[in-house]
């Protein structure tokens, strides 16, 4: 019965390299790593227990990690180096182990005669589509180079969007979590002492103490329905969700919510335009091209969209044509497209179609990050003001209360 094997080799320029591989016995193991040109130091049967359960959950490679990959892996083949020796320095100065990982069986499945891209996509977690169709195109047009020097330019925008999105988002839920807490520790510890002082005083409440009270009490009385119910939930929402109705209708409300909305849209346009842009700038096949846009753009609306322009183009038509078809496309950008079409620079007024959009998604943060601070004030002052004179409007009735 197959088993996993740990083992620790030198490979042909004599670093140690340490991993796992599957086989049938110790003796076959050592077999597979002589084939692929390496040098067994030590083989043993990998333990199991709660040392396998760890590694049944292995980490994940950041963005950051392979955009750096990207830059330094372009340098030494721009160098003159053989793929096969850049990518055994790359396994061993990566500081992400699952990295190294995932580039040493890249590195044996290229030694066994597998192309670059092959060998990548056998890791969709490392290497999504996008980046496997670039490579590829890479390795039919002979500039390799240039097309990692373009996916790490691209990762690397990719990771200053996600950074400027959760710029955006903190303060709000950092916030908003406040309040939360505020307001509950006052449900629960407050007003239950204002409740036992106001019921010996008898007479009637103001309705806005009455209401207040009454939350209190359901607060205190079923906490527990309110953790679940949110737990639940947030449960049920992820999984509809995944759902491609789900995905669709939280997409579409996605870019229409206020103030994030325009946030959202932006980001989802930058970055249909620069994924078409470089993929059809590399070389890329249209329709491929635009097939790795549906699966990168990470909004099914424009996805939709897409695919929609997708199907006319195999039809014949244009892309700027269909792409006006859809309102989820400002007129400028359809415009641009047109313009590129006609000049036979599509992939040129892309990147200026995303350089607008990135420098927006810039501004609108900023414009996001000094209206949210005086709302949310606004908003914190209200919800803890109306609670504390509710609390309090029974004390400027006092003296009717006790007579």
């Amino acid at each position: 019965m197959p088993a996993t094997f740990d083992y620790k080799v030198r490979d042909k320029t004599g670093a140690l390299v340490s991993g796992q591989l599957v086989g049938d016995s110790e003796a076959l193991v050592m077999k597979r790593l002589r084939e692929m040109g390496l040098t067994p130091i030590r083989v043993k049967q990998a333990s199991t227990g709660l040392k396998m359960e760890i590694h049944l959950r292995p980490g994940r490679v950041k963005l950051k990690q392979i955009a750096v990959f990207c830059r330094q892996f372009a340098t030494m083949v721009n160098s003159g180096l053989p793929i096969l020796r850049a990518i055994s320095i790359l396994t061993d100065q990566t500081e992400s182990k699952e990295l190294a990982k995932i580039l040493f069986a890249v590195r044996a499945s290229v030694e066994n005669g597998s192309s670059l891209s092959a060998a990548m996509a056998e890791h969709p977690k490392a290497f999504n589509n996008l980046f496997i169709s670039m490579v590829k195109a890479g390795e039919t047009g002979g500039v390799l180079d240039d097309v990692l020097l373009s996916l790490a330019d691209q990762i690397e925008r990719e990771v200053e969007l996600r950074r400027q999105i959760k710029s955006a988002m903190t303060y709000p839920i950092v916030v908003v979590a406040l309040v939360t807490l505020i307001l509950a520790a006052m449900l629960l510890l407050v007003v239950p002492q204002f409740e036992t002082i106001y019921s010996s005083l008898g007479g009637t409440l103001p309705l806005p103490t009455r209401m207040l009270l009454g939350v209190s009490r359901a607060v205190r009385s079923y906490w527990y329905v309110f953790v679940v119910g949110a737990v639940v939930g947030s449960f049920l929402f992820r999984r509809y969700k995944t759902t491609d109705a789900g995905r669709a209708r939280v997409d579409a409300v996605k870019i229409r919510i206020p103030i994030f909305g325009p946030l959202f849209h932006k980001v989802a346009l930058a970055r249909f335009a620069s994924t078409l842009g470089m993929l059809l700038r590399s070389g890329v096949p249209i329709l491929q091209a635009l097939d790795n846009v549906t699966e990168t753009v990470n909004n099914r609306v424009i996805g939709d969209a897409v695919d929609d322009v997708k199907t006319s183009v195999r039809e014949g038509e244009s892309i700027a044509k269909p792409l006006g078809r859809h309102k989820v496309f400002p007129p400028m950008v359809v415009q641009m497209m047109a313009v590129g079409e006609e000049t036979g620079a599509v992939d040129t007024m892309l990147d200026k179609v995303a350089e607008f959009y990135n420098s927006e998604v810039t501004a609108t943060v900023d414009a996001l990050t000094a209206l949210i601070e005086p709302l949310l004030i606004a908003v914190i002052g209200g919800l803890v003001g109306a609670a504390v004179i509710a609390l309090y409007m029974p004390m400027f009735n006092v003296i009717n209360l006790l007579e």
